[in-house]
């Protein structure tokens, strides 16, 4: 899943996310989500979410079960 979708994130959920100062390189960053941030649906560029470490980015994958 791509993380374009709010209804597929869950709290918990192990995700992939894209730093602020990591997007020009891409570089992602794995970890459990603590809370979702966008309340709209949907976002294209991916759902911000912070992880339980205190990191904010947008969700580019989720981990399947």
């Amino acid at each position: 899943m791509n993380g374009q979708n709010r209804k597929d994130i869950q709290i918990g959920a192990t995700v992939h996310i894209v730093l602020k100062a990591d997007q020009r390189t891409g570089n992602l960053t794995t970890g459990t989500v603590a809370r979702i941030l966008t309340k709209s649906h949907f976002h294209p560029h991916g759902i911000k979410v912070m992880l339980t470490s205190g990191q904010v980015g947008r969700v580019q994958k989720i981990e399947e079960l």
